[in-house]
């Protein structure tokens, strides 16, 4: 993050910490449960953010060579993301043009090509079917036209995006509204992928989101993890279209006000939550950057799955850097795992009670009450549904 914008959100943290105030939403809100319990609404939501809306798909630095591959099929299309010899980020459906199957499982290092496990016709980093054995008994079979179907991609600001949709296109600084220049000075390009963690829950997807969206919540329900660490219901909201920053302050911030602000350093004395629409949540810690990325679990309302991804700014080499990763990982899952995830569940539960109609956002929730709001324009204004 630029300094500048450090020391104009520290300020204006400076500011709420002295008045005792928070960022504030325009007035209360409410949002209908149906939201979370109408089987027919995830599958609008299903059809129009995780198909015709680019989803960010992890840092760039998570292919860092040409030929590092890795597939993702979590929003319901099979998908395969290369780095080609050029050094450009492609995708394409990971689907084989002869009979179906997928040519890629996982991640990792292609040779000279994707070879289909299934009858072995292959294809390069750029899609384009380069062999089929007994190719005698295909004969009339154009070639250019049965490469791997591409989808729109593009790497910028240090991620990856791709568009599960094929046909189409998207301007990903449109998308991100202004945002993306600050993603950029992270340079998350230099960063290093060190684990992946999978995390499934009996609750809607957009429930595992809501709780990175506000610190009202902090000391009631994180007594024992991040409660001692960050201060309890403050926080600066900062939209850009449907994304969003969010700064929580730490407890440790008031110790900046002893320094010159050419010192200051707000990143190390904040988590910053960018909410990347539709799905991706990038979480800045002081030493390293989390990138969730949430989805419904098939078609069932009341299932999702999280990955969470941890990136790094140097390889951890040692045992010391590898324990040091592991407290940091082990905080952030019990924190979630034992306190969001299942006060989160029992909420999904408790929608189909019947004891409410809505669920009601304060005026101190604004990044809630704008990311339900982007939702909601998305799905229900969406052309042609």
């Amino acid at each position: 993050m630029e300094h500048s914008l450090q020391v104009e959100l520290a300020r204006e943290v400076f500011k709420h910490l002295d008045a005792g105030t928070t960022c504030l939403a325009d007035a209360v809100s409410t949002n209908p449960i149906v939201n979370y319990t109408d089987p027919d609404r995830l599958e609008r939501e299903i059809q129009i953010l995780f198909r015709r809306y680019p989803l960010m798909m992890g840092l760039g630095c998570r292919i860092p060579e040409p030929g590092d591959y890795f597939t993702d099929a979590n929003c319901g299309v099979p998908i395969l993301i290369v780095r080609d010899s050029d050094g450009k980020v492609r995708a394409f459906l990971n689907v084989c043009r002869h009979r179906g199957a997928q040519v890629a499982a996982g991640c990792g290092h292609m040779k000279r090509s994707f070879v289909c496990p299934y009858h072995g016709w292959s294809y390069d980093d750029q899609g384009k079917l380069v062999g089929i054995p007994d190719g005698r008994n295909f004969e009339g079979v154009d070639r250019d036209a049965h490469g791997l179907v591409a989808l729109p991609a593009c790497e910028r600001f240090g991620c990856i995006w791709v568009q599960p949709e094929p046909g189409g296109s998207f301007d990903i600084d449109q998308e991100l509204a202004g945002l993306g220049p600050e993603l950029a000075s992270y340079g998350f390009g230099n960063y290093h992928h060190y684990t992946t963690r999978v995390l499934r829950r009996q609750m809607n997807w957009k429930m595992l989101i809501d709780t990175f969206l506000e610190s009202y919540h902090f000391a009631v329900l994180h007594t024992q993890t991040v409660a001692p660490i960050f201060l309890h219901n403050v926080c600066l909201f900062q939209p850009f279209g449907s994304n969003m920053r969010e700064t929580l302050p730490r407890k440790s911030i008031n110790d900046m006000r002893r320094l010159p602000e050419s010192e200051w350093d707000l990143v190390k004395h904040t988590a910053l939550v960018y909410i990347l629409f539709p799905n991706s949540v990038i979480v800045m810690q002081s030493d390293h950057a989390e990138v969730w990325r949430v989805f419904p679990n098939g078609h069932k309302v009341d299932e999702c799955v999280a990955f969470l991804d941890f990136y790094i700014p140097e390889p951890a080499t040692s045992k010391s850097a590898h324990e040091h990763w592991r407290r940091n990982i082990d905080l952030t899952l019990r924190t979630v795992e034992e306190e969001d995830f299942p006060v989160g569940e029992g909420i999904q539960r408790g929608l189909r009670s019947g004891a409410q109609t809505h669920l009601t956002y304060g005026r101190n929730e604004p990044a809630l009450q704008h990311w339900q709001r982007s939702v909601a324009a998305a799905v229900d204004g969406a052309p042609g549904e």
